[in-house]
């Protein structure tokens, strides 16, 4: 049955191939650009800056944009404007995490707040029954009337790790196209067909920071303070200062500037001395963890079971064993230990190719 499916359309290939695919299956389509504050700048510009832009100024920038790619699958384009709903959802709760000396993960967020949830609606009012997206990773129905998310079926950009908090409801109304080709394959539709993205480098990691200067992003965030502090070892001996714990991650060597025999990485962020506490690379090591907030995308275990997690996007799925303590908490215990994990990023298990669901690391 051929229906009216929303495409979240970026200006990269991926959405672009996913549209033209689902255009070739029969379904009619509506492109949707959402605008977020990326292309408003902050909500406070710093002195000496240029105001924020108007909306009529963004969304013609939008169009002009992104009007050849969908004038290419001959569909219509919609431009929505999200930037408060993703300053109250994305920004603010990524400025949060890090004042709270944590690593956030705002495409986890984004993916359940902003485009299954409020985009999704936004589409609804025009008649659309379903929202696809270029996330490589895979949904299906199972004969125990749960929708299941898998795997995308290549293992290098597979993306089911950033879909982990959605729920049933967001599942059954969410298509993939891409989640059974490799990105290769990609390339080679798009070429076969003619169609060319508005912008052909990869996205980056975090979409709102033009330059990966976090430091500097967060700093001119309202309501952010960042407070110098005491470098400290193991220990507890003072070896050298910090200007803000915002600028670190449990694992990260750049950046400390303390000399010594072998090379120091950051251990733990201690927010209530606002010190950051070093040591050598071994002391990152663990075998277990808390996670709380668990998004189980169909039944919550009641005893402990075996998996495989994930510990943040870049990592391959390690064997452990899950306690659930609660429904939306649990410790992990893996089988070996692991380097760098680091409170704030998303933990998500996996049964095989099946994502179970996710939470936040403690």
């Amino acid at each position: 049955m051929h229906r009216l499916v929303a495409i979240a359309l970026s200006g990269g290939i991926d959405s672009l191939v996913s549209a033209a695919l689902l255009k070739e299956q029969g379904h009619e389509l509506i492109g949707l650009h959402f605008i977020t504050s990326l292309e408003m700048g902050l909500k406070d510009s710093p002195e000496g800056e240029p105001p924020p832009e108007s909306w009529q100024t963004l969304e013609d920038r939008a169009k002009r944009f992104l009007c050849p790619m969908a004038d290419q699958l001959r569909i219509p384009l919609q431009i929505v404007d999200l930037r408060n709903e993703f300053q109250n959802l994305v920004i603010d709760y990524f400025t949060a995490t890090y004042q709270a000396g944590k690593t956030p993960n705002p495409c986890l967020v984004c993916n359940q707040s902003i485009k299954f949830n409020i985009l999704f609606k936004k589409a609804r009012s025009w008649g659309a029954t379903h929202l696809a997206t270029g996330h490589y990773a895979r949904v299906q129905p199972g004969a125990d009337g749960y929708m299941h998310l898998l795997r995308g079926v290549d293992p290098v950009k597979e993306q089911s790790y950033f879909l982990s908090r959605l729920s049933q409801e967001q599942l059954a109304r969410a298509i993939f196209p891409l989640g059974a080709h490799t990105k290769t394959q990609t390339r080679r539709m798009a070429k076969e067909r003619g169609l060319h993205p508005a912008v052909s480098q990869e996205s980056q990691d975090i979409c709102f920071i033009r330059d990966g200067a976090y430091g500097d992003f967060l700093s001119r965030q309202p309501g952010f303070n960042a407070c110098p502090g005491i470098i400290e070892d193991l220990k507890g001996k003072p070896i050298g200062h910090h200007n803000g714990l915002h600028q670190f991650t449990v694992g990260q060597r750049r950046g400390i500037n303390c000399p010594a025999a072998e090379p120091y990485y950051v251990v733990r962020l201690d927010v209530e001395r606002n010190t950051l506490v070093v040591g050598p690379r071994q002391s990152l090591l663990t075998d277990r963890f808390w996670v709380s907030g668990i998004n189980w995308i169909t039944r919550c275990p009641k005893t402990a079971i075996r998996i495989s997690v994930r510990v943040r996007y870049r990592h391959a799925a390690i064997p452990a064993t899950l306690f659930p303590v609660d429904d939306s908490s649990a410790e992990v215990r893996c089988e070996t230990p692991q380097s760098a994990v680091t409170p704030g990023q998303g933990a998500v298990f996996y049964d095989d190719e099946e994502v179970l669901g996710g939470g936040w690391i403690e």
